[in-house]
């Protein structure tokens, strides 16, 4: 069930926000298409959860469509690399970050898969799995990115709730 989608205005915006997320699905899919302020070529996108920029981390894998790509370890929320406002014009970064029980009392993982398009040799695609260390429910989410540019007009994000069926199986509606 679509929660909200946020579009992103004229003059742009610093932060893309979700709060007051009930509890009330199984798990949280947010579909995204972001370009940055940055002036650069690519820019590295971040999530946060509650508020808070502690106990995240990530394991990622990315393709280099100029070179060889890259795998790491990052200490916060990075969900990929994506455009910026010297990317080829009207081209936006894509991301689908699947985030399971976010409800729950555990730690909460997320996965994202992420593509940067851009009509050039520099391009970046990143499956990246992290994981919140913090047993709260999660009630807030917030897209940033690495150099604090804002996002730039016509960059949206949704917020999906997934549900669980009678059967225990998982629904999307």
């Amino acid at each position: 069930e679509l929660i909200q989608t946020v579009p992103v205005g004229s003059g742009g915006e610093a932060l893309i926000e979700f709060t007051s997320i009930a509890s009330s699905w199984k798990d949280l899919l947010l579909v995204t298409s972001l370009r940055s302020g940055r002036v650069a070529v690519a820019e590295e996108y971040r999530i946060y959860f509650n508020g808070s920029t502690a106990n995240l981390t990530t394991r990622y894998l990315e393709g280099a469509g100029s070179g060889s790509g890259a795998s790491g370890t990052a200490a916060y929320g990075f969900i990929g690399v994506g455009g910026s406002s010297t990317s080829t014009a009207s081209t936006f970064g894509s991301q689908s970050i699947y985030i399971p029980n976010y409800a729950s009392s555990n730690y909460k993982s997320f996965s994202v898969d992420s593509v940067m398009e851009n009509n050039a040799t520099t391009s970046y695609q990143d499956i990246v799995a992290g994981l919140w260390s913090s047993t709260a429910a999660i009630t807030s989410v917030t897209l940033t990115n690495g150099t604090g540019s804002n996002w730039l007009e016509f960059s949206t994000a949704s917020l999906y709730g997934i549900a669980s069926g009678s059967d225990g199986t998982t629904t999307v509606s």
